[in-house]
């Protein structure tokens, strides 16, 4: 996350051709990078319990909308589908290691 954020942020005439390609609008590319580094904040630091739980949803939803514009032009979804599966074990060892939302009352 914290490496698309980079990018979104420093080459960000480059993410608008792909934006664009997969019919998105690039006014959104800016705010989704401070999205980004915002969840990657919010889980690493672990503030708050709830925070964390957003940003992992933000997480997914933003991997699993990136594979299905992918699939809706005909390009592979490969690295959307690694990402969901690297964050579903991030999600999975920290909630082993530090708990989560659903498992503390």
């Amino acid at each position: 996350m914290l490496f698309s954020a980079g990018m979104y942020l420093s080459k960000t005439e480059m993410v608008t051709g792909m934006y664009e390609t997969l019919g998105y609008p690039s006014y959104l590319i800016i705010p989704l990078a401070i999205a980004k580094i915002a969840g990657v904040i919010a889980i690493l630091t672990k503030w708050s319990k709830m925070l964390k739980e957003w940003a992992y949803a933000g997480f997914f939803f933003d991997m699993v909308l990136a594979a299905m514009a992918h699939v809706a032009v005909d390009e592979s979804p490969a690295l959307a589908l690694i990402g969901v599966l690297l964050l579903a074990l991030s999600y999975g060892f920290d909630a082993r290691l530090y708990g989560n939302a659903s498992t503390k009352a």
